[in-house]
Formats: structure tokens, C-alpha cells, sequence
């Protein structure tokens, strides 16, 4: 009986321990992962939206026309 409580005791803190030890760890790697996520997620929406043929590359490529026409 003794030893079994020995054992349940052990194992209590070496969980506690590695929790402890791996609980930040795990913390930022996850938000670090959804940061990185987010980032690639906001760049490729970026990306698309200014690719050739939408509305907003022809709005950019006319208004360097139109600076060039009137910087010359």
C-alpha cells in the first residue's frame, strides 16, 4: 500500500513538473502557429486582390498612367 502511494505521488509531480515545463512552451506554439496562420491567411487575400485582371490592379495601373502623364 505504501509503495503504491509512493508511486501515485511520483507521478503527481512529475506531471506537475512537466506541466509546468511544457505548459508555456505549448502556449506559444499555438499562438504562434495562429499568428503565422493569420499572416498567411491576410497575405494571400491581399494577393489575390491586387492580381492582374481585378479592379484594383486596374485602378492602380491607371493612376500610374495617369502620374506619368502628368510628371513628364
Amino acid at each position: 500500500m505504501g509503495k503504491a502511494i509512493a508511486f501515485l505521488v511520483a507521478v503527481v509531480a512529475v506531471g506537475w513538473v512537466a506541466s509546468s515545463l511544457l505548459g508555456p512552451l505549448i502556449y506559444y506554439l499555438i499562438v504562434g502557429a495562429l499568428v503565422v496562420g493569420g499572416g498567411a491567411y491576410l497575405y494571400s487575400k491581399v494577393k489575390r486582390g491586387i492580381a492582374p485582371g481585378t479592379r484594383t490592379q486596374r485602378r492602380i495601373e491607371a493612376a500610374t498612367r495617369t502620374y506619368r502623364m502628368r510628371n513628364r
